[in-house]
C-alpha cells in the first residue's frame, strides 16, 4: 500500500508512525516530528497534511522573516501550517504558544525538526501540554518488507541501512552514507558568512 498525495510525494512507503501522527494531530494543537536528517519527516507530514500550507525554514528568506517578525510570519497562516525545520527559528515556539492558546484548535500546527536536544527542549518548554511529540527514525525492517523493498539477505539489509533516499533513487548506499556523514550543514556556512 502506498500513500498517495498529489501535493507532494506520489509514492511513499507507508510508515508505522502515520497512525500515531494522526492521533497526535487529533489530540494536541501542535505536533512536533523530530528525528535525524533524511529520515522521512518532511515527506510524511507533507503527505498526511497535504491540504495545509507549508513553509520550510531551511529557506533563508523564510527563516529571516520568521526570525525578524515572528507574529507576521505566523499571521500568514490563520488556520495553521506545516513548518519544516523549525529548529532554525526557536523564537517561534513562544509565539506559537499564544496562537494555540487563543485558537484552541487541535492539529493546527505541524512542526518538523532535526532531533537536537536544544530543539526538543525548546518545544517542550514553550509548548508544554500543547505539543504531541513523535520521533521518526529511518525505515524499520517490516516497513521495507511490507513495501516489498526489503533486501533478501540480512547482510545486504544491514549494508544498505534504512534511510529513505536509498530506497527512492538509484544510489550506491556506500556513496550515500559517506556523503550523508560528510555533508556540511547550511547553518555552518550561514555563520561563517555573517
Amino acid at each position: 500500500m502506498l500513500i498517495v498525495s498529489a501535493a507532494y510525494n506520489q509514492h511513499m512507503i507507508p510508515r508505522h508512525a502515520q497512525t500515531t501522527l494522526e492521533q497526535l494531530a487529533a489530540s494536541f494543537p501542535v505536533v512536533a516530528v523530530t528525528g535525524p536528517r533524511q529520515s522521512g519527516k518532511s515527506t510524511l507530514v507533507r503527505a498526511l497534511f497535504a491540504d495545509r500550507p507549508y513553509a520550510s525554514l531551511e529557506e533563508p528568506d523564510q527563516r529571516e522573516f520568521a526570525t525578524d517578525d515572528p507574529r507576521g510570519f505566523l499571521a500568514q497562516y490563520p488556520e495553521g501550517a506545516v513548518l519544516d525545520e523549525v529548529q532554525r527559528c526557536p523564537a517561534l515556539f513562544c509565539y506559537l504558544q499564544g496562537r494555540v492558546d487563543h485558537s484552541g484548535r487541535l492539529g493546527e500546527w505541524i512542526l518538523t525538526g532535526s532531533q537536537q536536544f536544544g530543539m526538543v527542549s525548546a518545544v517542550t518548554q514553550s509548548l508544554s501540554g500543547r505539543v504531541g511529540m513523535l520521533a521518526l527514525l529511518p525505515f524499520a525492517r517490516d516497513e521495507l518488507q511490507a513495501a516489498q523493498q526489503l533486501p533478501a539477505q540480512l547482510n545486504e539489509t544491514l549494508w544498505r541501512g534504512g534511510y529513505p533516499p536509498i530506497y527512492d533513487r538509484p544510489v550506491d548506499p556506500v556513496l550515500w552514507h559517506s556523503s550523508y556523514q560528510n555533508a556540511p550543514q547550511c547553518s555552518a556556512y550561514s555563520r561563517a558568512a555573517a
